[in-house]
């Protein structure tokens, strides 16, 4: 679904890694934009997109390769801005007339680097160069280098191993760099892209607010009069979903919680008072407990806990959702992220969405055309629409929650007892991170018991009870986490508030092991 009100940037990807990140600082500054694999980019792509401004991204290859990545020619010739990145710029050079050559040990350059002015400084740069060093840091990845730019580039900024680390040719404001300026490790980085969509004209309209009133009207036209259901977890993504389609066409949408007696203390009671009781959306409440634990019982296996729960998942809302006359559509909380990774480099198809997404093959068992108002968004995008649309920060900001529950934080077989344990004593520690002001800082935090039992001493009596452990992870996207450094008195507070207030548990230990090699949840 392209936006048709906005000013639309074009990202053409070559195969980077952190393409996604140019994304997300464009989306930042208020700017419209969507990542397409090069295959796909053809001349009539181009005519339909029409792009205000187009940025070629890094890439593994070498544009020395017979059949390396390429753009199309034409994309030159659409009088727009373009900035070329890493790959792109040696692209850039390449199909304009200068020179790319393999890469050597002097120039090669794999990490933290500084860059250079030159006498001449152009728009693209301005607030650069300010801090008195006369340099800036940048984070180069490159083996191949530009050994001769293209006529009507003119040199602005090097570095030790690259020479044309920043180029331009201003006349057709054709820019260039070698560096990723998208990246952490590149601190004005930001700035660079600042100066570019505010030298190719955008105005910044690419708002959560506009965003709002454009969803609404799209998902009035794509529903007509017909039912859409909805698979409400409970999280960020669902949610939002949920209330964005209902203020598009009210009692027409139904929500399926499915309860599979795996979420935490009250989960299930603070989702129905709030679609049901607040937001007055109509909500079926699957509390189909009894049959997951029941079929969980004396399972040990994570990898058979999760077919067992997903398999079961998929024929409770299946029954419910059946139950619903006249239903044609199934929301899902589809993200820009999932679409991106959906869509093969070696050219498959965009609509394609990751099979273990929300509710797997739903859609193509029950027969239903999806519905995906959030699939042009980023997660913090979402958040901000939330907040757009009235949900409390204490529910826009909730740590992500995994599909099989607490299943997962339940080493070995899972029983009513040790989920009960578990749920107090999450719940101890959720309050506690967030009395401590720490909980917006911290990524994913969450209590796993132990399958061991520990002999503890509490008063004048021996206990025999479970041990468990705390993680607490800062990340990005939770593809790489760190574990959080809490102080050992906030540790000893929290052990202590468990092991009194916890009947069960006597042992207290806290997990330092980073992802990887380790994973954010245990199982």
């Amino acid at each position: 679904m392209i936006q048709d009100t906005h000013d639309r940037l074009l990202i053409i990807d070559f195969g980077s890694q952190v393409t996604q990140l140019i994304a997300r600082r464009l989306r930042e500054l208020n700017v419209y934009c969507e990542i397409h694999p090069y295959q796909n980019v053809t001349d009539a792509f181009l005519a339909e997109f029409a792009p205000k401004a187009v940025i070629f991204s890094g890439g593994p290859d070498s544009v020395m390769r017979d059949g390396s990545p390429r753009p199309p020619k034409s994309v030159y010739d659409l009088g727009v801005p373009i900035l070329g990145i890493c790959y792109g710029q040696q692209v850039m050079m390449h199909d304009l007339g200068g020179r790319v050559e393999a890469g050597e040990h002097a120039t090669a350059e794999f990490g933290r680097a500084f860059v250079t002015p030159s006498e001449d400084r152009i728009d693209l740069l301005t607030g650069w160069f300010m801090d008195g060093s006369g340099r800036e840091q940048v984070w180069m990845s490159h083996g191949d280098h530009v050994a001769e730019i293209a006529p009507g580039f003119s040199v602005y900024g090097t570095s030790p191993g690259a020479p044309f680390a920043i180029t331009a040719d201003e006349d057709r404001k054709f820019y260039a760099v070698q560096f990723h300026p998208e990246v952490h490790h590149t601190p004005n980085g930001k700035t660079i892209y600042e100066n570019f969509v505010r030298a190719a004209g955008f105005s910044g309209d690419w708002t959560m607010g506009a965003y709002r009133e454009e969803a609404i009207r799209k998902i009035r036209e794509q529903v007509g009069d017909k039912q859409v259901i909805c698979g409400l977890s409970g999280g960020v993504d669902s949610s939002v979903a949920a209330v964005l389609i209902h203020e598009a066409i009210g009692d027409q949408l139904t929500c399926v919680f499915v309860d599979h007696g795996l979420l935490r203390l009250n989960e299930a009671d603070e989702v129905v008072k709030m679609f049901r009781d607040h937001y007055n959306i109509p909500l079926i409440h699957a509390d189909e407990s009894e049959l997951f634990l029941g079929e969980l019982d004396g399972v040990s296996d994570p990898e058979t806990k999760r077919k067992i729960i997903g398999r079961l998942f998929i024929d409770v809302f299946q029954k419910h959702a059946n139950s619903i006359d006249g239903a044609e559509f199934l929301a899902q909380g589809t993200l820009y992220p999932d679409v991106i990774e959906s869509v093969s480099f070696s050219g498959g198809p965009s609509v394609t969405i990751k099979s273990h997404h929300n509710v797997g093959g739903l859609p193509e068992k029950m027969g239903l055309k999806l519905v995906e108002p959030l699939r042009e968004l980023f997660k913090d995008e979402v958040r901000a629409l939330g907040r757009e649309l009235g949900l409390p920060d204490s529910f826009i900001g909730r740590h992500p929650f995994p599909g099989p529950g607490l299943a997962i934080r339940c080493p070995g077989e899972i029983t009513r007892e040790k989920l009960e344990i578990l749920r107090k004593a999450d719940a101890v520690y959720i309050d506690q991170i967030r009395k401590h002001g720490l909980y917006d800082d911290i990524w994913q935090a969450f209590v796993a018991i132990l399958p061991v039992r520990t002999v503890g001493v509490m008063g004048d009596g021996r206990t025999y009870d479970f041990a468990c452990a705390l993680r607490a992870v800062t990340s990005v996207d939770g593809m790489t986490a760190d574990y959080y450094p809490f102080s050992h008195d906030f540790l000893g507070e929290t052990a202590t508030r468990i092991i009194n207030e916890v009947r069960g548990i006597n042992r207290v230990t806290y997990d330092v092991t980073s992802k990887p090699p380790g994973t954010i949840e245990w199982e």
